[in-house]
């Protein structure tokens, strides 16, 4: 029975070596077995080999101490030749043969191999670790697009100039860039990618000795500047960045004009905390924003209580739809070749019970911010098919849409549910839509206004000529309508550029069969301009101003006589 047992244990003995060996050299990690004393290598693996970057044969008349670095050599050889604890590794650096240093990870313990003591160390390369996690670090503290720092590492390299010693102020810019989203919409992602990397490299070059430049995300950016002596220096320098970003762009052999707008912050002045400076210089963007592009504004403490209002208006905002506070003035429409009203844009109002009526101009940018928008005009549009749908037959009603309702995906059914429960027929609605909902997303959204038309409803182009690409747009979707934008109207008389807008647009519409409405008429004078210029439309004070639904039907029932005000149509 005893020689069974040793037998059998000599076969597992041997199974067991075979096994560790085919272990051994298949392991992808760098192994040796090494003398228990003097620790020269008995065996090695092609991991080994590789690391190394020696043949076996040659790591075979070596040690372990040998493929160490020289001033580690005493330490490493403590290291393998004690026990040490489960796990335990030693982090230093080996020695390849072209003379290059590796930081690895050892570990060594004790093994018995065919009867022998030795030891068994494994070598880990952490290089490409170490890259990888600086590669990692990277990435967290900067924007991959443009590779200048994010907003993290600012805000580090800010709070430490703040905490610095140092003469004068330190200017903090927030810069947005302005019809930055148009380019990216209307010549795609690839085309944005690159402006956004020319804007960057143009905002580098301008950096001085000492200045911080970040990328926050989008189209905002932020520079920081050390040292300046108060705010003509600091606005100097904004000036600089709004001229640089403001030069025209060829990419990708597009001619591309952007803008930009800047908020600018002053520490100490504005204050000494780096989230503060970014908060204010912000709040100075927004106001630069809210005035016209290519602006530039210095932060003011009455911006704060600013952004606190807009903070309650929110609040009041998403109050106000559910306590029934909207509701909708009607505009008349009116053909310019008799003044015959051909039927009413449905213009939003909000009535507060403290400020009384709260212009649109107050409220809808905000409530396209915080997505109420789309619940609001959902009801704008239920309410004015409701009450188109007691107007004569003949008339129509027009209702403006959003971007963000295009986006909700609920627009279609949104429409056959306010026709369904007004009784409406489609045709008597008009859906007026701006540029931006064709910039954003063009082919889903043209797949929903054809889908649209296809229900029988027709569709306008609001604030015909002022954005991006509009004539682009006439050739994308077939419109019913082309509105000619207040802003050029208004200038009729005394501007020559107007004047040739206004004659383009309505001659495009005559070569197109399209009807034109010119929208803010106001005086005589541009009524017999439009005219003469083949307008077919108009809308504004001159006829009337929006009126509430009360005021229709006496409106109606005065408009069946003659208005002396528009006379015989024109001849052409």
């Amino acid at each position: 029975m005893a020689a069974r047992a040793t037998r059998r244990r000599l076969a597992r003995n041997e199974a067991d070596g075979e096994s560790f060996r085919l272990m051994f050299e298949g392991s992808p990690t760098a192994a040796a077995l090494c003398d228990a004393r003097s620790l020269a290598f008995l065996a090695v693996n092609e991991a080994a080999a590789a690391l190394w970057r020696r043949s076996r044969l040659d790591l075979l008349r070596m040690s372990l101490i040998d493929v160490t670095h020289p001033d580690e050599r005493e330490e490493a050889r403590a290291f393998a030749l004690r026990e040490p604890a489960s796990g335990a590794q030693r982090v230093g650096r080996c020695v390849r043969s072209d003379g290059a240093l590796v930081d690895v990870a050892t570990r060594a313990r004790a093994i018995r191999f065919e009867g022998r003591l030795v030891r068994l160390v494994t070598v880990t390369d952490l290089s490409e670790r170490r890259r990888a996690d600086a590669r990692l670090a990277y990435a967290r503290r900067h924007d991959e697009l443009t590779g200048l720092p994010n907003r993290a590492l600012f805000r580090e390299t800010l709070a430490a100039a703040l905490a610095g010693p140092g003469s004068g102020e330190i200017a903090v810019l927030y810069l947005d860039l302005d019809r930055f989203k148009g380019v990216n919409d209307a010549l795609g992602h690839l085309v944005g990618d690159r402006l956004l990397r020319a804007a960057a490299d143009r905002l580098r070059a301008r950096l001085a000795p000492g200045d911080a430049l970040a990328r926050f995300g989008g189209d905002e950016f932020a520079l920081m500047r050390k040292g300046v002596a108060g705010e003509k220096e600091a606005g100097a320098l904004a000036a600089l960045a709004l001229e640089t970003l403001g030069r025209p762009y060829a990419i990708d052999g597009h001619p591309v004009e952007i803008g930009a707008s800047v908020g600018v912050a002053l520490a100490p002045r504005d204050g000494r905390d780096a989230d503060l400076l970014l908060k204010n210089a912000d709040l100075a963007l927004h106001r630069a924003k809210e005035e016209g592009r290519r602006a530039l504004r210095f932060f003011e403490p009455g911006m704060d209580a600013r952004a606190q209002a807009r903070r309650r208006l929110e609040v009041e905002l998403r109050r106000a739809l559910a306590a029934g506070e909207f509701e909708l003035y009607y505009q008349p429409l009116v053909a310019l070749s008799d003044g015959a009203i051909t039927g009413f844009e449905a213009l939003l109002r909000w009535r507060h019970p403290q400020r009384g009526m709260v212009a649109p101009a107050e409220f809808i940018g905000l409530a396209e911010e915080i997505g109420l928008i789309v619940p609001l005009g959902e009801w704008a549009l239920r309410q004015a098919c409701a009450e188109a749908a007691t107007w004569p037959g003949n008339l129509k009603v027009a209702v403006n849409l959003s971007c963000a309702q295009f986006r909700s995906g609920n627009l279609i059914h949104a429409v056959l549910t306010a026709l369904a429960a007004s009784g409406l027929p489609a045709r008597r609605l008009e859906l007026e839509i701006t540029e931006s909902v064709l910039l954003a997303e063009s082919e889903a959204n043209l797949m929903t206004l054809r889908s649209l038309r296809s229900l029988g409803v027709s569709v306008s182009m609001d604030d015909f000529g002022t954005g991006y690409s509009s004539l682009s747009y006439l050739r994308a979707f077939p419109f019913d309508k082309i509105k000619i934008d207040r802003s050029f109207v208004s200038e009729l008389g005394r501007s020559g550029g107007s004047m040739a807008i206004v004659r383009a647009v309505a001659g495009l519409g005559v070569s197109l069969g399209v009807p034109t409405t010119a929208e803010g008429v106001e005086t005589g004078e541009q009524l017999a301009f439009l005219r003469a210029e083949g307008c077919t439309e108009m809308q504004g004070y001159f006829f009337s101003p929006p009126v509430p639904a009360s005021k229709i039907r006496p409106m109606i029932e005065a408009n069946e006589t003659a208005d002396p005000r528009f006379g015989p149509p024109p001849r052409h």
